[in-house]
């Protein structure tokens, strides 16, 4: 694979989770809430989909999803701007004899238009928070109505610039995770594995204005509304009885206003007019 060449904001970001790559399943995928977060992100996609079909998944990391819309019978063509995570994706296509249904490039949010040779898609999907990693979202949006069939879907699931679980640590004394979100246009300082880079907070609002001329709004879920964040640990192992009790509130309220606006994560889905 030929290394692509990032320069600012990009270029740590690649770097962040070049260095991720190597230990993210074994960071991410013993955790019950990230489970949990998957299967309902999927459930949400799914409700659109019909196999067979082609899927366009943008910061595709170590694959978890790739290979699930694979085993659905999709076309899935994964990228991501982390040329290690591309190749964790690959071994593990090699070893689970998908390699026939999952392909891979290289490819920031601003260079999506050199993919239009490999489409036309029925879906494009972005999951947990890989648009936070970009300032550039106008560019991002533009980009997606050219690669998608008429009547196609756009999903995307990101970090809103409210999460009244985050708010409540200022109750705490973690002010800078509580505040953290009211970044505005300059963004919030993140890190992972030594590597800092700046993140974007967005309101669904905005992104929903900014595709409304070619898209129609079919799908809005709060995420992690009552459910914790993944972040605080072993809250399901710790507190079981409470855990599935919040999950079935979440069910209830997932789509209702104000819950669907102040969870961890929105969860957006768009059908591009024809």
């Amino acid at each position: 694979m030929i290394e692509a060449a990032y320069t600012g904001n990009a270029k740590k970001v690649q770097e962040a989770f070049d260095r991720q790559s190597a230990v993210f399943d074994s960071l991410y995928s013993p955790n019950t809430i990230i489970a949990y977060k998957r299967k309902r992100v999927r459930d949400h996609v799914m409700q659109f989909l019909r196999s067979p079909g082609s899927i366009l998944e943008l910061n595709a990391g170590t694959g978890e999803d790739s290979i699930y819309f694979a085993k659905q019978n999709f076309q899935v063509h994964a990228t991501d701007i982390s040329s290690r995570m591309l190749s964790v994706i690959n071994d593990k296509t090699e070893r689970l004899n998908l390699c026939g249904s999952i392909t891979t490039e290289q490819c920031s949010f601003t260079s999506l238009s050199k993919l239009q040779d490999k489409g036309p898609y029925d879906l494009i999907f972005s999951n947990f928070a890989g648009i936070n990693c970009t300032d550039e979202i106008d560019q991002l949006l533009n980009q997606l109505s050219d690669l998608l069939k008429p009547g196609g879907f756009v999903a995307l699931v990101f970090l809103p610039s409210f999460c009244l679980w985050e708010f409540l640590m200022a109750f705490k004394g973690q002010f800078k995770t509580a505040f953290r979100r009211f970044c505005g246009k300059r963004g919030a300082k993140a890190r992972i594995e030594g590597v800092n880079f700046r993140c974007w907070y967005y309101h669904p609002s905005s992104i929903i204005g900014k595709l409304k001329p070619g898209f129609d709004l079919i799908g809005y879920e709060g995420l992690c509304v009552c459910v914790p964040p993944s972040g605080i640990e072993n809250f399901a192992e710790r507190h079981p009885r409470l855990y599935d009790l919040l999950k079935q509130k979440e069910e209830f309220l997932k789509c209702r206003y104000p819950w669907k606006f102040i969870g961890d994560y929105v969860i957006l889905s768009f059908r591009k007019k024809v």
